[in-house]
């Protein structure tokens, strides 16, 4: 048994079609089957359940695809730790990114990056703070830029705070308060509101703000992109509390969308986490683009 075996196997697993995953790992499928037939041999048990239209793991099948997947990645962490030992970073960097990040300038961080450690496969992922977060804590992502409410930093992964941000209340360009100074959370309370998912850190941010205040409102809207938000919020539908940082290069000169301060409304925190499992050279390398050292939890940006 070797390694390209393994990763045979994890292809047909993932792509449950022996045509797919011989395309995926460069190789003819004649040799592909060839090879997984011959640890099946090997192992004595069969991996794949075969059908002229079907393939899918057996139970066993899972099972070794769980820990060929363990064996593929120390390997991979092997290369890579060998390589930075002699001065050479290479390997992957999984990247997670809340899509209303703005402390950050998440293209050209990456765009640097690159210049920097071209060997270094980037990959990147668009989510929720608290999904992010999770993967980090999984082994799935290596670093994240998240933002959170107040108060409210994750635990299990390192942390650092890039900024501090406040919403602002964002009305179609023709409401009542489109051309106001600055409200307050009670002006707005009985407003029909767009806003995030329920239970997302993103939605947590008002509807704490609102608590805090002892009020009450109506989401009517909920939905999981901000572009959505933002043109339900233009066609009068609704009104939303988004971070300002984010929001205001958006809507500048857009008559559509108009911005109003809110006097006591809600915060959030921009944050970049890690893991502080022993980070790969891939992550040390992306800390250091970032000027932050690994292995530091630091609660503020220096």
């Amino acid at each position: 048994m070797d390694l390209q075996q393994m990763r045979y196997v994890v292809a047909v697993a993932e792509t449950r079609n022996f045509t797919r995953a011989a395309e995926r790992c460069s190789v003819v499928q004649s040799s592909l089957s060839h090879r997984i037939a011959g640890l099946e041999r090997e192992l004595g048990v069969r991996l794949f359940a075969r059908s002229s239209r079907r393939v899918e793991p057996t139970p066993a099948g899972e099972a070794f695809v769980v820990r060929a997947r363990e064996c593929l990645e120390a390997a991979d962490r092997a290369v890579a730790d060998a390589s930075a030992a002699a001065g050479v970073v290479r390997g992957r960097l999984a990247v997670g990114v809340i899509v209303t990040a703005a402390a950050v300038d998440v293209p050209e961080l990456l765009q640097r990056y690159r210049a920097q450690y071209p060997q270094v496969r980037v990959v990147l992922r668009s989510g929720r703070s608290d999904d992010l977060v999770a993967a980090i804590r999984d082994g799935e992502l290596d670093i994240a830029f998240l933002g959170l409410p107040e108060g409210q930093l994750p635990t299990g992964v390192e942390t650092l705070v890039l900024d501090h941000d406040e919403h602002v209340l964002v009305v179609p360009g023709g409401h009542r308060l489109a051309g106001a100074s600055r409200v307050a959370l009670r002006d707005i309370a009985g407003e029909t509101f767009v806003d995030f998912m329920v239970g997302t850190p993103a939605r947590a941010q008002s509807d704490q703000a609102f608590a805090a205040a002892g009020l009450a409102r109506d989401v009517a809207y909920e939905v999981g992109v901000v572009e959505m938000i933002t043109r339900l919020t233009a066609r009068g539908l609704g009104v939303a509390l988004l971070p300002s940082a984010f929001i205001r290069p958006l809507a500048a000169g857009d008559p559509e969308l108009a911005l109003v301060p809110v006097v006591d409304g809600p915060h959030r925190l921009e944050c970049l986490a890690w893991s502080r499992f022993n980070p790969s050279p891939a992550t040390r390398a992306m800390l250091r683009v970032l000027g932050v050292p690994a292995g530091v939890n630091a609660p503020e940006a220096p």
